[in-house]
């Protein structure tokens, strides 16, 4: 393909048209289970990909649609609200005048631009309206008879689960003392009939990573067995992307796929513009089962263009988050609370009620939060880390049900 991309290619969809998620009846009131999935082993998913079992963990969507007019605070969805920058909101602006014309300089601009940074070539990237598209692409494209996908547990569950779909057999390998995915277990769970290993890192929702050089050695030497799915959304909140990227594997013509997204640090989670990075060839069948980058709008797109280079921006954004996040370790510490260390822009940590509970108490209160179900107990929250303003909004409702 070269260093330039074909409208043919630009165009290549296998679109599938998947239905829209049931919206739960009330958060604070009686809740009404989302429709359930169930894997060729029993085990059941929601469509939502969040795990249930004894009791409910609402999701993102669920909590967004219910919550009160007057929230204080969203700390449910690990979103950037300092993003998107000035300059990508200009871009959006500038867009619009052209917008009624197919987006294919802009594309090709992107892919060159991520390709130049990451020292690979536009044939290795796929782009799509987001992330999430791109897992579900993966998710069908691995599903077969009787095959099996790996990942931790727990771990971001929406490229799993939407293979559970498809009667994949998932299979779940639990974190290890450290909170941190076992690659050693998850190794081991390997057998003739897996088509798929995902690796989350950082790790959502319990915000750890794995060692750099462990894990590029994971992918080296299982990559020549299985493919392994590394999805980094969570890679430019760390201290040194560089260095804990698996890139590198793609360059090295490992059998790898790496995802990454803009809507994190760069603030675009509601503009959907997200890639994965892998060998040309799995490119290829990956994007018969996706729009691919004719999904993103040419406004998302100029502002994605932008953006990806606008380092002092992401340097102050990752600098308040980083700061916010200090705040919200010294409101656990003083009301005598225990966390896990995070790598990402959310803190997971135990908390002393039920979690169902604990967030519609939160919500009475203005404060949007996530339970979270780990070490078979409901009893634990997830806070994305928000704006100072947020985060005392929440130290003030948490300091009242702690």
């Amino acid at each position: 393909m070269g260093n330039k991309i074909s409208r043919r290619q630009l165009l290549r969809t296998g679109a599938l048209l998947a239905g829209g998620l049931p919206i739960a009846s009330g958060l604070l009131g009686k809740a009404q289970a989302s429709p359930l999935y169930h894997s060729e082993g029993g085990e059941v998913f929601p469509e939502s990909g969040m795990t249930v079992a004894g009791s409910k963990v609402w999701t993102e969507r669920e909590i967004a649609l219910n919550a009160p007019p007057e929230l204080k605070a969203r700390l449910f969805a690990n979103e950037n609200p300092f993003g998107p920058s000035d300059k990508a909101k200009k871009a959006i602006m500038d867009a619009m005048p052209k917008s009624y014309q197919y987006p294919f300089m802009f594309l090709q601009n992107i892919y060159q631009q991520i390709a130049d940074h990451e020292g690979i070539k536009p044939e290795n990237i796929l782009m799509g309206a987001g992330s999430s598209p791109l897992l579900m692409a993966s998710a069908i494209y691995f599903s077969k008879p009787g095959g099996n996908i790996i990942s931790g547990d727990p771990s971001y569950e929406d490229l799993p689960s939407k293979a559970a779909r498809f009667n994949e057999k998932w299979i779940k390998v639990p974190l290890t003392n450290e909170y941190t995915l076992d690659l050693d277990a998850m190794e081991k769970a390997i057998d003739g009939n897996t088509g798929l290993v995902y690796i989350c890192n950082p790790n959502n929702p319990t915000g750890t990573v794995v060692d750099a050089e462990k894990l590029r050695a994971f992918c080296e030497r299982v990559s020549k067995r299985v493919t392994v799915f590394v999805d980094e959304a969570y890679i430019d909140y760390m201290e040194d992307p560089a260095g804990m990227t698996m890139v590198g594997g793609v360059k090295a013509g490992q059998n790898i796929i790496v995802a990454r997204t803009f809507s994190k640090l760069h603030g675009f989670a509601g503009l959907r513009v997200g890639y994965i990075m892998a060998q040309p060839e799995m490119v290829k069948k990956l994007e018969n089962y996706t729009e691919g980058p004719m999904s993103i709008s040419a406004t998302s797109l100029q502002a994605a263009i932008v953006s990806y280079g606008d380092k002092e921006f992401l340097q102050e954004a990752l600098k308040k988050t980083l700061a916010s996040r200090d705040y919200l370790y010294e409101v656990l510490k003083k009301e005598g609370y225990t966390y896990i260390p995070s790598h990402t822009n959310f803190v997971l940590f135990p908390i002393k009620m039920d979690g169902e509970h604990f967030v519609s108490e939160m919500m009475k209160r203005g404060v949007g939060v996530r339970s979270w179900k780990l070490n078979n107990s409901n009893n634990w929250c997830r806070v994305s880390i928000g704006r100072m303003d947020e985060m005392e909004a929440f130290a003030a409702a948490f300091k009242e049900l702690s």
